[in-house]
């Protein structure tokens, strides 16, 4: 390999869809099998703090992407229309992917699994390789994807389909540049019924799913949740997609290791979002309640980074760090510079990842935000305050004493100045980096999903689908 490419390591991220950061063996999970995802957090590692920027899914990937927060890219809900089409939508027209600033330095990019935002049929932001999903999610059997600028049926097993994909781009992949993947499992989001692997969803059969305590239904909860009221089925359906997403992860490690190309390459695990199974009675996410919530189950995500011989191995991180550090850390780690960086309110944790623990930088960046249309979160390691604009309910919980969040001390005389605080903390933080022309704070969204450009570009038109 040329020097160049020795100063320009290889990138695989993987990215799951709805996983829990609770669900994972490497977490503390004694029930779900996750070998892979296991071996790889003793690998690098993990970290038991990291946030997504809103949750739910196209928001918080168009974050990891641009490194900007919703009220920037305008992507403030899941996107229900624009993916294909008459009139297909390019929802991040305009804003700056980390892919093509790697594209512009000399990285193959290419990407198999979701893209959901927007305009699905032509390949953007940089990667060369497209092989993506027409929509965002749907059945594991016979899937709508893009193949070769192609609508398609897959009739295979989706997350064996994806990862077939994503290993033919390594085998194509030569030693005169360095390349950069994305895997974008559509894992383990639901179907979960009859949509799996049989001979997984039979071995979570005598699970008892102590991991998943089912708990009385969240007075926000939404009542017509897609996937029915048997929990157990259920269950045994998301266990059995993350274990099978877990076996095509070891397959991705293995190739890599065959080529001789794991010494060079940075793996990077995420979730878009986090997951509700019945923790606060909720199955679902941000969306899984209206209002929509922000408990730590939906905004914490599962991630861990891998680099032998430069991540130290089998190390825990509780630092906080969010989907908008990504991009930062992404482009310092390959030592790229990063042209976006005066608008984006997101800092590099690379100093973590190379093993710099008691770095100043990182240890004075303690505070992370997050939204969901009008509904905003400021969430320090001892506080959480939620704001819903412009009339609430809000929410305001002691961490240290309720890290559950079961106690709302909004109304506690004893915590006003607490909430007081907070409150003007994250009013001049979104202040300092909302686009006006975007601000989630006016957009109605309902959790429905998003059909149409937020703001001033919606041109008046509805945005939000309200069914």
């Amino acid at each position: 390999m040329t020097s160049s490419k020795e100063n320009k390591p290889n990138i695989v991220f993987i990215l799951s869809d709805d996983q829990g950061a609770w669900a994972m063996g490497c977490a503390g999970n004694t029930e779900v099998r996750t070998p892979s995802l296991d071996r790889l957090a003793a690998e690098g590692m993990r970290f038991s703090s990291f946030f997504c920027t809103s949750p739910v899914c196209s928001p918080a990937r168009a974050s990891l992407m641009t490194g900007r927060i919703p009220s920037q890219h305008g992507v403030h809900d899941w996107i229900r229309s624009g993916n294909v089409g008459e009139r297909p939508i390019e929802y991040l027209r305009d804003q700056t992917a980390y892919t093509e600033l790697l594209a512009a330095a000399g990285y193959t990019c290419g990407i198999s699994g979701k893209w959901h935002l927007g305009d699905s049929l032509r390949p953007q932001k940089g990667f060369s390789h497209w092989y993506v999903h027409q929509q965002g999610g749907g059945p594991y059997y016979d899937a709508p994807m893009i193949r070769d600028g192609e609508m398609v049926t897959e009739s295979g097993y989706l997350t064996d389909v994806i990862t077939d994909d994503a290993l033919h781009f390594l085998d194509q992949q030569g030693d005169d540049s360095p390349f950069y993947l994305s895997v974008h499992f559509t894992a383990p989001h639901s179907p979960w019924i009859d949509s799996h692997p049989q001979h997984l969803i039979d071995s979570y059969e005598d699970c008892e799913f102590e991991s998943c305590p089912q708990e009385p239904r969240h007075p926000w909860s939404i009542p017509t949740a897609p996937w029915g009221e048997d929990w157990r089925e259920n269950l045994k359906g998301y266990y059995a997609a993350i274990t099978a997403m877990d076996e095509n992860i070891g397959r991705i490690i293995d190739k890599l290791e065959e080529r001789g190309l794991r010494e060079n390459t940075l793996i990077c695990f995420l979730g878009d979002n986090g997951f509700n199974c019945g923790q606060h009675g909720i199955w679902g996410k941000g969306n899984g309640t209206f209002p929509q919530n922000m408990f730590d189950t939906s905004v914490k995500v599962p991630a861990i980074f891998s680099h032998p011989g430069r991540i130290p191995q089998g190390l825990v991180c509780d630092h906080l760090v969010s989907g908008y550090d990504f991009m930062p850390t992404l482009l310092e780690y390959v030592h790229l510079n990063n042209t976006e960086a005066n608008s984006l309110p997101g800092k590099s944790f690379n100093s973590l990842l190379e093993g710099e623990n008691n770095s100043t930088s990182v240890n004075d960046h303690i505070v992370i935000f997050d939204e969901y249309g009008p509904v905003r979160m400021i969430r320090t390691r001892e506080w959480k305050y939620v704001h819903r604009y412009p009339y609430g309910p809000h929410e305001l919980y002691d961490l240290v004493n309720d890290p559950n969040e079961r106690n709302n001390l909004i109304d506690d005389p004893v915590t006003e100045q607490k909430r007081i605080r907070m409150k003007a903390h994250l009013e001049s933080w979104f202040v300092r980096y909302v686009d006006p022309a975007m601000d989630g704070v006016r957009e109605p969204v309902t959790g429905y999903g998003q059909v149409q450009l937020a703001g001033v570009k919606g041109e008046g038109q509805q945005v939000y689908s309200d069914q």
